[in-house]
């Protein structure tokens, strides 16, 4: 027991339940507390660190529902060995509940404007290599093409199973339990998802136009944070860009720390040569994860990931355990997907058509006092005065919109997301729907 109090006094928790949480969390990542080992009663824990029995209490509680520790009646409170979390955030977003004659609730391309897989196929299955377990986790070949692409040039690289893959590799790779984690606030549920399941402090940041607010930023880097997450273009839910000049000044404010960066575009830069990445600043400090699930087809489930050149081989080595590599198949169909002037063509135009739907119903969805940034990628975030009675009052009219809560951190604004870029026609009038369930009161 004496030895648990040594090794909690080094890491000097702060008096609070959040702060005691932690404190211990980092006990058992760092391997000072292993699986299974006995946690001193509450309130010999109390009588330590000079607080209330109610505030270790609250400390426990913290670390039962992370998955950290669990009680019985024979053994008292002991160190599990593993995490477990249920459907959190990420399933509370799609509005499947019901049929919709519209369902702008899914934050997914217009399968309308995808390009056909079935000329590429055919070009792929004239020259198929599928019979290897120890060639490269990359092709060669997608490997130059990459790296031809990338906004910076990364000192690793690697496939993975599309974005959500990618940031559960590094945040594996990079979070230990107790770590806080800085992130967009609203932000990509999934996300938010996977850091609880690591047991991570969550700080969110703002943000404005041109990106996440430096002061926001400033505040939370002196949390001494394990990782910043940024979207970088098509930010989800809100539509922000990173511009150059915030990605600049983001930079500068990170130069003088060692904190990890990962960025995600999932919308997976549309229009070449537009993507903006603290990785040409800081590129041995950046995972960056480049999805083109969403430009080419969901189910191709593929994005690139760069980063560190230790980083990225431990994800490797780990994947090596599992699925080993993505498909050699998905990249080839990658590979021509990259080299075929057709599809080319066909996402350009894909893009200007979301960029003109988008802009379209934000015009309108400001005419009529909505406040809505159009900004890029596939989504607009509307303000509302009750985000219940607005998501089910749109279901009453056939159409599907997601909450806003799963998005959020910590702002309580009340806002609903709408994938703005499957609306093919008739703007004014799902305007005016979405104007009359967002504000009921003014709308009679």
């Amino acid at each position: 027991m004496q030895s648990f109090f040594s090794a909690l006094d080094g890491r000097e928790p702060e008096r609070d339940a959040e702060g005691i949480a932690r404190a211990i969390g980092r006990l058992v990542s760092d391997g000072e507390l292993d699986a299974g080992d006995k946690l001193p009663p509450i309130r010999t824990v109390a009588t330590h660190l000079g607080v209330s029995s109610s505030t270790v209490a609250a400390a426990w509680s913290i670390m039962r529902r992370h998955g950290l520790i669990r009680t019985d009646r024979r053994r008292g409170t002991t160190v599990r060995p593993f995490a477990s979390h249920g459907r959190n955030r990420y399933w509370q977003v799609p509005n499947t509940g019901r049929r919709l004659d519209l369902d702008l609730s899914t934050g997914t391309p217009d399968p309308e404007l995808l390009p056909p897989l079935e000329p590429i196929l055919a070009k792929v299955q004239a020259d198929l290599d599928v019979t290897s377990y120890l060639d490269p986790p990359v092709l060669p070949d997608l490997d130059e093409e990459l790296r031809r692409r990338w906004p910076y040039d990364p000192p690793a690289l690697t496939v993975v199973d599309g974005a959500n893959d990618g940031l559960d590799r590094v945040i594996g790779t990079v979070v230990r339990l107790g770590d806080v984690v800085v992130v967009e606030d609203p932000t990509y549920p999934m996300l938010l998802d996977q850091l609880e399941l690591a047991a991570a402090e969550i700080v969110g940041v703002r943000l404005d136009d041109e990106g996440p607010r430096l002061d926001d930023l400033a505040a939370a880097l002196d949390r001494n944070p394990a990782a910043v997450v940024i979207q970088t273009g098509g930010h989800n839910p809100t539509g922000t860009v990173l511009t150059p000049v915030r990605a600049k000044a983001i930079a500068a404010l990170m130069a003088g720390n060692d904190v990890v960066i990962i960025e995600d575009d999932h919308v997976g830069a549309m229009v070449e040569g537009t993507t903006v990445s603290l990785g040409t600043e800081l590129p041995d400090r950046v995972y960056r994860i480049q999805s083109f699930s969403k430009i080419y087809g969901p189910d191709l489930r593929v994005a690139a990931l760069a980063g560190p050149v230790e980083g990225i081989d431990t994800i490797q080595r780990r994947r090596q355990m599992g699925p080993g590599w993505t498909s050699r198949l998905i990249q080839r169909i990658l590979l021509e997907l990259f080299a075929d002037d057709d599809v080319a063509r066909l996402v350009a135009d894909a893009a200007e058509i979301y960029a003109s739907r988008r802009g379209e119903l934000g015009r309108q969805l400001n005419r009529r006092g909505l406040t809505v940034r159009v900004g890029d990628g596939m989504n607009l975030w509307v303000p509302v005065q009750s985000e219940q009675l607005t998501t089910v009052g749109l279901a009453a009219d056939g159409i599907g919109v997601s909450p806003g809560a799963p998005f959020r951190v910590q702002s309580s604004e009340p806002h609903i997301r709408v994938t703005a870029t499957n609306v093919r026609s008739d703007f004014a009038a799902v305007a005016d729907a979405i104007a009359t369930a967002a504000h009921p009161n003014s709308h009679r």
